[in-house]
């Protein structure tokens, strides 16, 4: 299905497209010119979607920063589609040609990163019954993009920190330096200097990283670009499933007034469950969102019995926590997606926390989570 960005005339997409080109780094690639291309026709840049104003300069920092090697932070709520902007630095970049690798920090067991990120050695440990070459290496001369760098371990962000500073890593078990030339590029949900402060961040490693950051602005900034978003994945369903589908401009509507705390993940599940449940080619409200949250957190602020949690002095961080984590998953009505971003967590950090609070709960059992939630297309 053709798919064409709508702007009140020619002047505004000329500009749209001029401001961008002016950013753009001497020497530009072809894939660069493709992105402009692509942005006039339909409204994609690389592997995103939308023409508003934040992610035009979300587009214009992509295009200074891709030519160079400088490592690259990007900030933003989960669901926002920090992994794509990844892709799309790469994609733009010199290192094109080579490996684009991800891996979702808090995804992977403390025990198997290390492993994972830097390799190992045959008999290393109980289990390594073979040499395994680590990120670090199959990422050599290409891209490694390090999701949820704060749900790293302490220990493992020293490691990469003499990466970054070296250019030098060893695999597990070995005592023999490896060279490697990988463009780092990091991605986190939580605010940076609050996970420092947390000690969930090591602040040397925050500096190291945080050369050229991206802050990636969540769906609600910028309900111009539902519609578009919207077309694009209906597009994708339908090409998937067999039969074209598309909103009606009131459904259009209450998607445009909901405030989206999952973000275009959250969009593209409702899009999915909606399409399967149209009777015909239309997509009506009947299984839309109907009440958009009140407040960015998406919990309601109106005073009354539930809306805060009180503690007695003296009770222990663990309970503390755990009372919080379950009333605000409660709150969402069991939405784990929306407590993640509330709470300020990545999704496995929250799988995790309800399993070990399961045998004192009657919290169902979640369902397991794909390694890298973020990688469908936006």
């Amino acid at each position: 299905m053709e798919r064409v960005l709508i702007v009140d005339d020619d002047t505004e997409a000329a500009q749209m497209l001029t401001n961008l080109s002016v950013l753009a780094p001497p020497n530009t690639p072809a894939e660069f010119q493709s992105c402009h291309d692509n942005l006039a026709q339909d409204g994609r840049f690389g592997y995103l979607v939308g023409c508003s104003e934040p992610m035009q300069r979300v587009y214009q920092q992509i295009s200074r920063v891709a030519a160079t090697s400088v490592t690259v932070f990007i900030g933003g709520e989960s669901g926002t589609g920090k992994e794509l902007v990844a892709q799309t630095v790469h994609d733009l970049s010199r290192r094109r040609e080579q490996a684009f690798l991800a891996v979702n920090c808090g995804a992977i067991s403390p025990q198997l990163m290390e492993s994972e990120i830097f390799g190992h050695e045959k008999g290393s440990f109980t289990g390594a019954d073979r040499q395994h070459q680590g990120l670090f290496e199959r990422a050599h001369g290409g891209t490694l993009f390090l999701d949820e760098v704060t749900e790293m371990p302490m220990e493992l962000q020293v490691k990469l920190l003499r990466v970054l500073e070296t250019g030098s890593f060893m695999r597990v078990g070995s005592s023999v330096a490896r060279s490697t030339d990988v463009r780092i590029i990091a991605a986190t949900n939580r605010d940076p200097l609050a996970a420092v402060q947390a000690g969930a961040l090591r602040e040397d490693l925050l500096y190291r990283l945080n050369v050229f950051p991206i802050a990636l602005p969540p769906l609600r900034a910028r309900p111009q670009d539902i519609a578009l978003l919207s077309a694009h994945f209906l597009s994708d369903i339908g090409e998937r499933e067999g039969a074209l589908r598309q909103l009606t401009p009131s459904a259009l509507q209450r998607l445009e007034a909901y405030r989206w705390p999952g973000n275009v993940r959250e969009l593209r599940n409702v899009l999915q469950r909606a399409y399967i449940m149209a009777e015909d080619a239309l997509i009506t409200e009947e299984w839309l969102p109907t009440d958009a949250p009140e407040t960015e957190a998406g919990v309601n602020r109106k005073n009354g019995p539930g809306d805060a949690l009180n503690f007695q002095l003296g009770s222990s961080l663990a309970d503390v926590e755990q009372q919080l984590i379950l009333w605000t998953l409660s709150r969402f009505d069991n939405h784990k997606e929306r407590t993640a971003a509330a709470l300020g967590v990545s999704l496995k950090t929250l799988y995790n926390k309800l399993k070990s609070y399961q045998k004192a709960t009657a919290i169902p059992s979640p369902s397991p989570l794909p390694l890298h939630p973020e990688q469908s297309s936006m």
